[in-house]
This record gives C-alpha cells, structure tokens and sequence, in this order.
C-alpha cells in the first residue's frame, strides 16, 4: 500500500492538516510514523476521510461515526453523490505528487455492506431524534420570546382612532 503523507492526504481530500489529526485522535483513521518522522497514511485513508467529511456534513458526530467505523472503508459517499446537500468534498481528488494517483479500490469493491448500513441507519435515527427535541426546545423558546414581545409592546401601541 501506498504512503501517503498527511499535507497531501489533506491536499486530495479536501480538508486540513489539523482535521486529520483530530480524525486520528478520535481514532477514526490511524498513521504510521516515516523514518523523518512525519506522518503517512494508507491510501485506504483516502476513503476513510472522505467518508467521514461527507457523514459529518450530513449531520453526524465523530462520536456517531465512531460506533460504525468499520463501515469507513466503503465508499459511503459515493452511494449518495447525488445528494449535493451532504456531499463534503471531491468524489475522486487530484493526483499526488509525482503524477501518481492513489490506488483505490473500486466502487464495487468498497460497496457498504448490509450491517454497515443498518448501523448508520440506526445511528442516524437516533441523531434524528435529537435534532427533533433540540428544534422543538427552540421552538418552544421562540414563542416564550414573542409572547414576551407582544406582552410588553401591547401598552405602547397606538389606540386605535
């Protein structure tokens, strides 16, 4: 497998140097340390980070990926390309230095399994349901807000002639 370091993973998925390493203290890509000491990353990392842009864009949390992190290595972004609201980033990016492209595998060679799916279905229920709660509170707080508003402002208007 092919090294990759960090600068041109972050080059080829559109994302940043510092994000990575916060991917990998989360634990959700790994890296090994070259003999000059800099980091390097499989090329299976490519996915990996695209993966985890593109579920992050879509509303979850590292926390939620990391209980289906096993199902990063499939290419979760590709099977919603279409969807141009979650899409975090290329689908295929620039070639690395030296004119060499990454070795990914194929899109039917990383196609999510069932219990992947399941999994990330199952979590995105669950972030649902707190989305849902933490909308209702703020609507709950807006009309608190403007019952206070019209409350207050009721005195001050004109009397009507």
């Amino acid at each position: 497998m092919e090294a990759v370091r960090i600068g041109e993973l972050a080059r080829v998925t559109g994302t940043t140097p510092r994000a990575l390493r916060h991917y990998e203290q989360a634990g959700l890509i790994a890296s090994e340390r070259a003999e000059n000491g800099y980091r390097v990353y499989g090329t299976i990392s490519v996915v990996r980070v695209r993966n985890i842009r593109h579920l992050v864009a879509a509303g979850f949390t590292l926390d939620d990926i990391r209980t289906f992190q096993s199902c990063l290595d499939h290419d979760l972004a590709a099977t919603s390309a279409s969807d141009p609201d979650v899409a975090a980033g290329p689908t295929s990016g620039p070639d690395l230095p030296g004119g060499a492209s990454p070795a990914l595998p194929t899109l039917d060679e990383v196609a999510p399994t069932p219990e992947c799916v399941d999994r990330a279905v199952q979590v995105a229920r669950g972030r649902l349901a707190v989305l849902d709660e933490r909308i209702s509170a703020q609507v709950r707080a807006r009309e608190r807000l403007a019952a206070t508003v019209r409350r207050v402002a009721e005195p001050r208007l004109p009397e009507p002639a």
